[in-house]
């Protein structure tokens, strides 16, 4: 068995992975075509260095190593609807694991190659993959087709209908691109019908692009007692939506199950698995899930939650899982009318505090691991400047976007949110701001997340980073550097020619007409809109002020509203609209609401 190791590392090393999947395609009698597709989907064809991927998978067939997946729990705690009104609850426990689905080992059985050789040897991977493909194939009953068309009920078998689906749109499509191991690979344009098959669905049937045979996965709606309820509030009649929301799990897809079902937890519309992004939704559209943080965004917005962590254990989210939110979320945002871009598709980590006192405990999460860029370019709506825009005066913005491949900042807590050890090096969609032009300079500090204390290099802290597609003013340049209007202070980062990590744009801006102009993180109305019966919420100013001279990007304008929906019973919900205006504004990592009357347009 070393013998045959040995013989297989030296084989791959002679040759790229085109070869490796050439060899493997044709050993086991699979189209190299499919073999390429499936591994496109779980990995781009990238080995990303022996490391796992967040679901435990290795290598560029991405085989599933259970004992690789970290252990851990959902991260959603403390109030979960985000408007103040409900009873802390901490978060719940991982329900007991079950077994994940084992491919490595079971391309170990079918290969005879170690389990080891199959996780960092590229060749063996790969005939792992091939083999496993063409096990199913026999299983189904079918013949060894060369013709890619007849293993659609293969592929349905190996990971879902969703997924090969999404494997003929590879085909359609081709794709190419150099792998981190230098390999140039390319999967030409094949002639394959599109598979729009609504397989898979449970129950009711999700709302969902046909392509995806998303799963319905209802989350608990129970009376708890005492005029409590969970987990979420169903409004029976179509709303406004704003922004949707792209969050982490913090755990794996196996518990989810038993979380959507607790009614004493929180809630969120979907979760994507990321072996093969399978969709399940757990609440409507048009109705209210707990997920934000921020009840006045919870009430405007859609979750989608994504398996994976932030920064603990696996280091890669598969293409997979990438390319299905794309799907589901181009879907939602043209059902509900949102805008494909940063100030509406946004992380749990852009989410503002609803007061001073919650800013600190708002989440991190997708964290500056998740491909933005990629995000995008899958939704047909790349991250690029829209101007050639000269000089640094009114008008002139800057967007962030940094090659995700080859930018590599540094961070810490990798290992613990309190290590100091540096994570490994890898790709990444934020920038490090800094309170001079040069490197060797502290970083910006903010005041609401963490007051009283610097700026940190964590992978959990983002006081001091933008991240790609936010927009914001610039505040000027200095050779490589280039500064932004941020938290009320010019932040700087490295902004080389030969490597930009931001493109200039145009885009409307908002500036103050008064010194310390108030920010909010809720677009509530003023007192006089609220009927009889309906409790005033209070305007409450965030830690940050707005400075004469300053400018911050403009996203949207909204008149205030308030959805008072705390009943079990829908028909006793009243939305509140009033008449004053806020401009939704980036003013630091997160989005945030002036006053319209405070602030000064410029278009």
């Amino acid at each position: 068995m070393l013998l045959w190791a040995a013989a297989v590392l030296a084989a791959s090393a002679a040759g790229g992975l085109q070869d490796d999947a050439r060899a493997a395609a044709a050993e086991y009698g699979v189209p190299e075509s499919v073999l390429l597709g499936v591994s496109y989907l779980e990995s781009r064809w990238d080995s990303h260095g022996g490391r796992p991927s967040v679901s435990g998978g290795y290598g560029p067939m991405h085989l599933v190593d259970a004992a690789a997946v970290p252990k851990g729990g959902h991260h959603h705690v403390g109030d979960p609807r985000g408007d103040g009104a409900r009873p802390m609850r901490m978060t719940a426990p991982l329900p007991p694991a079950r077994p994940a689905e084992q491919t490595l080992q079971r391309a170990a059985r079918l290969t005879g190659l170690p389990p080891d050789v199959l996780r960092r040897d590229r060749a063996a991977n790969l005939r792992g993959g091939a083999a496993l493909l063409a096990d199913e194939q026999r299983r189904l009953g079918a013949p060894l087709s060369s013709d890619p068309v007849a293993w659609h009920g293969a592929l349905t078998r190996y990971a879902n209908a969703g997924f090969a689906n999404e494997v003929f749109e590879v085909l359609r499509e081709g794709a190419g691109r150099r792998t981190d191991d230098g390999s140039l690979v390319r999967l030409p344009v094949t002639p394959v019908p599109a598979f729009r098959t609504d397989t898979g669905v449970t129950g009711t049937a999700a709302e969902c692009p046909s392509e995806l045979a998303c799963e319905w996965m209802p989350a608990a709606y129970e009376r708890l007692g005492k005029g409590d309820y969970g987990n979420h509030d169903r409004l029976g009649s179509k709303r406004r939506v704003d922004y949707i929301v792209i969050h982490d799990t913090e755990g794996t897809f196996r518990g989810i199950p038993t979380l959507v079902k607790n009614p004493k937890y929180v809630s969120w519309h979907y979760t994507i698995r990321s072996r093969d992004g399978h969709v399940a939704q757990h609440v409507r559209t048009n109705d209210v899930a707990w997920h934000a943080g921020n009840w006045d965004v919870n009430s405007r917005s859609i979750g989608i939650e994504h398996e994976g962590y932030l920064a603990k254990g696996g280091t890669w989210y598969t293409e997979a899982m990438y390319r299905s939110s794309a799907d589901l979320v181009r879907y939602l945002a043209d059902k509900y009318g949102v805008p494909l871009d940063r100030a509406h598709i946004i992380g749990h980590d852009n989410v503002p505090g609803t007061t001073a006192k919650t800013v600190p405990g708002m989440h991190e999460d997708p964290g500056p691991y998740w491909d933005w860029a990629r995000f995008f370019a899958l939704m047909d709506a790349p991250i690029q400047g829209d101007g050639e825009s000269e000089g640094e005066g009114e008008g002139t913005s800057v967007i962030i976007n940094p090659d995700y491949a080859t930018h590599q900042p540094t961070f810490t807590g990798c290992v613990s949110k309190t290590s100091a050890k540096l994570c490994k090096p890898q790709g990444a969609a934020s920038v490090w701001l800094h309170t001079e032009p040069r490197s060797d300079a502290a970083l910006v500090d903010d005041a609401g997340k963490r007051p009283g204390a610097g700026s940190t290099f964590s992978v959990y802290d983002h006081s001091a980073r933008a991240t790609a597609g936010q927009r914001y003013a610039l505040a000027g340049t200095s050779g490589e550097w280039t500064a932004i209007w941020y938290l009320g202070q010019k932040a700087w980062f490295q902004n080389p020619p030969s490597s930009p990590t931001a493109v200039r744009a145009n885009g409307p801006l908002v500036t103050p007409i008064t010194d310390k102009v108030k920010v909010y993180g809720r677009a509530y109305p003023e007192r006089s809109a609220y009927p009889s019966g309906v409790r005033y919420q209070e305007h409450a100013p965030l830690p940050y002020t707005l400075r004469k001279g300053q400018y911050y990007s403009l996203a949207q304008t909204l008149t205030g509203s308030y959805l008072a929906a705390g009943s079990y019973n829908p028909a006793k919900h009243v939305t509140v609209r009033g008449k004053l205006r806020y401009h939704q504004i980036q003013l630091g990592h997160r989005v945030m609401f002036v006053r319209a009357d405070d602030v000064r347009v410029i278009s």
